[in-house]
Formats: C-alpha cells, structure tokens, sequence
C-alpha cells in the first residue's frame, strides 16, 4: 500500500527495525506528511534516562514527542517537548531504509544515536554497542552520516523547534 490515504489525526504505527532484527513498535498519530518528511506524535508513557556526558537527560512520562522521519535521509529525529511545550532535548537514529506505507512508517535502526541538549551540546550515543570501529562500520556508511548530520543539526533543530511550536499550539486548538 501507498501512504496517498494519510491524513492529520490518524492513527500510524512507528517500526523500527534493531541492528539485530528485533522489532518495536509505537502506536503514534499523524501530524504532518510532505513527502519526504512525515511527522508522528507519540506520548511517552514510562520515563527514561540517557546519558549526556558527566550527566544524564530525563524524559518523563507525558513528554510529546514530535517524531521526523525523511525517506531520503540518514537519520530520524525525535525531539521531546513537555506537557508545558517546553523543549527538552532531541535525538537522531542512525538509520536505512525509511519507509512509509498506510499503517506504518518503519525504518531499519544502524546503532548509533546523537543526543542534542537544548543548550546545543551534544553526544554520540551506543558507540560501544558496534560489532566493529564506527569508522569501518556498514563501510563507513554511518560514520560519514554521523558527520554529517553534527555539521546539520543545528538548521534541522532550529526548523523542527518552529514546527513542534506550530503543531503543538495547533494540538491545543
């Protein structure tokens, strides 16, 4: 099936497909699809923490989470704002293979995650989960998209700020 009957409101599955191919799914809802990009809403139901550097980054339960997905791209992002509509920190999924279909946008995940706090700083995540240096990696593949998404995320984020700020005040409306 083709994503053409998608419309804001509806209910959409989130696949992702782990390195060792396990699968999870999130129940997520419809919030915007201009094809390449499409965005999912999804709140969290359990809190969870990440490390970030010395310190560590607390999603806690009912955080929105504005999920970017582009099936042109190497990445996927998440960016978490709270209950307030207070922004609270993003993170890209090294990923391959984006699609999106009527009941699901999945994705094949490549390990490696960039963790962006909202003061900027950032941090490469699940490095010591490779089966092998990043650098030779997928051939190079993720550590050259890591790269390159460092050198990017600042536009990326700074867009996905005033959209989540749209989106979210149109939640409310």
């Amino acid at each position: 099936m083709s994503a053409q009957s998608l419309h804001k409101g509806q209910p959409i599955i989130e696949r992702k497909i782990r390195y060792d191919a396990t699968v999870a799914y999130h129940d997520c809802t419809l919030l915007k699809m201009e094809l390449p990009k499409i965005v999912l809403l999804h709140q969290v139901d359990k809190p969870f923490t990440m490390p970030a550097g010395a310190s560590e980054l607390t999603i806690p339960e009912g955080t929105y989470t504005f999920a970017y997905y582009w099936i042109d791209r190497p990445y996927n992002l998440y960016f978490w704002r709270d209950r307030q509509g207070n922004y609270l920190g993003s993170y890209f999924n090294l990923v391959r293979n984006t699609t999106v279909t009527d009941e699901a946008v999945s994705f094949e995940d490549l390990i490696i995650d960039l963790l962006v706090l909202p003061n900027g700083e950032h941090f490469v995540l699940d490095e010591n989960e490779l089966p092998e240096p990043l650098h030779q990696f997928e051939n190079g593949f993720v550590h050259e998209a890591l790269h390159a998404l460092i050198g990017q995320k600042d536009a990326i984020l700074e867009d996905a700020k005033k959209e989540t700020e749209r989106l979210g005040g149109e939640m409310d409306g």
